[in-house]
């Protein structure tokens, strides 16, 4: 099993966000840049040269901003995964990276869903909000802002197969065993209580009392993903051939997204096996991975 862990923190993307030497040279040109300015409106009197870096300074701030949202939606990685071109796996050499799509079967072992128990999954994703406080805001306001903490979450993956749909061949994902997946998948809602309706069913009860957490004096949010035997996945990662048995693993260096011009974002790093469900409606049910 790669990930059964339980942290106090917001949940972050998978990749390596804005880099940080980008703000660092950036910053202080802009600040440099502003001394500049303002020295020439007190000497010359032309606020031109100000009011173009304030511009610019404003595009920077929005590009810094946007590559940050970005990075937490790991919208980088989800571009970069759509983009590459599929891997045949006839052709595909060793040590090569591959993009693979097709149908996902479980090992010997498949994972059960935490909360909702759904059965014979590769991946597994459960994640536990508590409400934490608000913004200060009017007294008459009916706007309330929200702050949500991560206060558990619990990941899980196994080794499993998936059928390259392109050639037919059948290739082993190792995904487990404290191997590295960056799954780009989002997570449903399943319980999200507010400050009018605070029940808390049975099972939620029982599954907080199973992990020792408390939905007391809380508004809570529990959401769930998996990815469940027949569903249509792309999966890359490096192709490992030996003794004829083809593996995909996590790569051993990062590697890089590069420059998304386009939709201007920044390199971004990764260093795990990316898993993202190719079309939510593409499923084969009962598959099975001696076939």
């Amino acid at each position: 099993m790669q990930m059964r862990r339980r942290r106090r923190r917001r949940r972050g993307g998978g990749g390596g966000g804005v880099p940080v030497a980008v703000p660092c040279v950036l910053v202080p040109l802009l600040l440099a840049g502003l001394g500049v300015a303002v020295f020439i409106l007190a000497v010359v009197h032309n606020a031109l040269f100000l009011a173009v870096l304030l511009l610019v300074s404003a595009l920077a701030f929005a590009f810094f901003r946007w590559n940050a949202a970005a990075s937490r939606s790991n919208r980088a990685l989800v571009l970069f995964l759509d983009r590459f071109p599929a891997s045949d796996l006839r052709s595909a050499a060793d040590g090569q990276i591959v993009k693979i799509t097709g149908f996902a079967s479980c090992g010997d072992v498949p994972l059960v869903s935490s909360y909702e128990k759904v059965g014979r999954c590769v991946y597994t994703s459960t994640l536990f909000y508590k409400y934490s406080g608000c913004l200060p805001m009017l007294a008459n306001s009916k706007i309330r802002c929200l702050r949500w903490d991560l206060a558990s979450v619990e990941r899980l993956a196994l080794d499993f197969y998936i059928t390259d749909a392109k050639s037919g061949m059948r290739a082993l994902v190792k995904a487990g065993h404290n191997s590295k997946v960056i799954p780009l998948i989002d997570e449903n809602v399943l319980v999200n209580t507010t400050h009018r309706n605070r029940e808390v069913s049975s099972t939620l009860s029982k599954w907080l009392e199973e992990r020792n957490l408390s939905p007391e004096a809380h508004m809570i949010r529990l959401e769930e993903g998996y990815i469940k035997e027949g569903r249509s996945l792309t999966v890359m990662g490096i192709l490992s051939i030996k003794s004829g048995v083809l593996m995909i693993i996590p790569p051993a260096e990062p590697i890089s997204t590069g420059c998304l011009l386009k939709n201007f974002l920044l390199p971004v790093d990764f260093d795990g096996l990316l898993l993202k469900i190719s079309d939510p409606n593409n499923f084969m049910p009962g598959l099975d991975a001696s076939n």
